[in-house]
Order: structure tokens, then sequence, then C-alpha cells
């Protein structure tokens, strides 16, 4: 198990790395502009204020992590395993007023670098898929939040409905991989991969099943929003 876990984050380092500079305005281009408008969702979901520090996991190229600081006031620490993608945020960052409340580093969502209880919330994007062991990852997630701190998260999501999931299998299997293909070599592989990813993952584990290891990871008043027809869904809920 532990090497699958390898592979599997190795390949999402690899797929993605190359592709921080241009990652935000593609990942609009590519989900007709709906990949802000979740993200600006995901933040609205969260508690924090002016004196509180917000760990934000995935943080990629640190959209999240600006966000919150301009919507709350809070300081952000900002974690990712890949160091392209840091360097990405860096210095988006820079060109921001917000670089003295905005802390970046480099670590991993399963074994995360703080103590217990450490901050006030936090949030994750786009990680389950990418993790070994999504019951022991949110665990994790959960130990460095203090109780009744909030946690929320942002993950693509299968269209329940049947129009809206045939249009999805259609964007998914044809449209990405096309449209990838025009951009670049990287964004091909991108747009092939994330179909089959996406339908995997929601195949092991659905909906349910994932508000059900949220619970088990010690979060209540746990809520579910699906955006787009259900293309993303963002969960939301308090530590216990």
């Amino acid at each position: 198990m532990v090497e699958v876990a390898s592979a599997r984050n190795r390949h999402a380092r690899s797929l993605f790395a190359p592709l921080g500079p241009s990652y935000d305005r593609t990942a609009t281009l590519l989900s007709f502009g709906q990949d802000p408008r979740w993200r600006r969702f995901l933040v609205s979901r969260l508690r924090a204020g002016p004196d509180e520090r917000v760990l934000d996991v995935a943080t990629g190229t640190g959209a999240v992590a600006i966000e919150l600081t301009r919507r709350t006031g809070c300081s952000v620490v900002g974690l990712d395993q890949s160091p392209e993608m840091l360097a990405v945020a860096r210095e988006r960052v820079a060109r921001t007023e917000l670089a003295d409340r905005i802390e970046l580093v480099e670590g991993n969502a399963e074994a995360l670098p703080f103590p217990d209880a450490s901050f006030d919330g936090l949030t994750f994007t786009y990680l389950l898929r990418y993790v070994n062991d999504p019951a022991a990852t949110l665990h994790e997630l959960t130990r460095v939040v203090r109780p009744g701190g909030s946690i929320a998260s942002l993950e693509f999501a299968v269209p329940p409905r049947p129009i809206p999931r045939a249009l999805w299998e259609l964007w998914v299997r044809v449209g990405l991989p096309t449209a990838g293909r025009v951009l670049s070599p990287g964004w091909h592989e991108v747009g092939c991969f994330l179909g089959p990813s996406i339908s995997s993952f929601y195949e092991r584990l659905g909906l349910e099943a994932i508000l059900r290891l949220w619970h088990e990871a010690g979060v209540e008043d746990v809520r579910a929003r699906l955006l787009s027809l259900g293309g993303g869904v963002v969960i939301w809920g308090r530590r216990r």
C-alpha cells in the first residue's frame, strides 16, 4: 500500500508541477469560469477572523490562501507537496499587499509538520483523490485544528442527475483531452487524466461515504453543497 501511495503522489506532482505558471488561467478556462467561483464559495464557508490562523492544504498557486486573507483578515499557512507550485504561489503572494500574513511551506497532507490543535481553521482543495487513505488523511487534517475550529474543502464531483452527468461525461472524455491538446502536451495529459481519476474516486467513495469519513474524523455539523450541476462539491464542518 505504501508503494501505491508513493506512486500516486509522485504522479500528481509530476503531472501538475510544470503547469504552475499557467495553472490558474487554464483551470478557469477549462472549467468555464467555475473553478474561481468554487474557490470563493469554499472560502465563504470557513469561519475565521483577523486574529486567527488558518492552514490551507494543497495550496497550489496560493489562490485560496490569498482569498482567505483578503476576505477574513486571518493569517494563513499554505502547504503543498510541490516546490514548483509553491514557487508560483510565492510570486503571486509577493504581488499582493498580503505577504506579511501568508506563509508558504512544503509538506505532505498525510503527515502534517504541525502540533495538535495549532490552527483555528483549515481548508483543502482537490486533495483526497491523491492520497492513499482518505480516512487517515482526514484524521490528520482534523488533528491540527483546535476544537470548535472550522474545516472546509473543495473537490471535483460527478453530477448525480442523468442529463448533467451525460454532459459531464462528454466533456471529460472528449472536451478536456481535446482542449488540452490545443494548449500544450502537459495540459493534454491532465485532460486525459482528470475524468477517469474523478470517476474512479467516486466509484470507490461516493459523497455519502465521504461525509461519513468527515464525521469519523471528528468533524461535526458537516454540510455539503454541490456546485455547477454537481461538477464540484464544497464540504464544511466544525472540529468536535
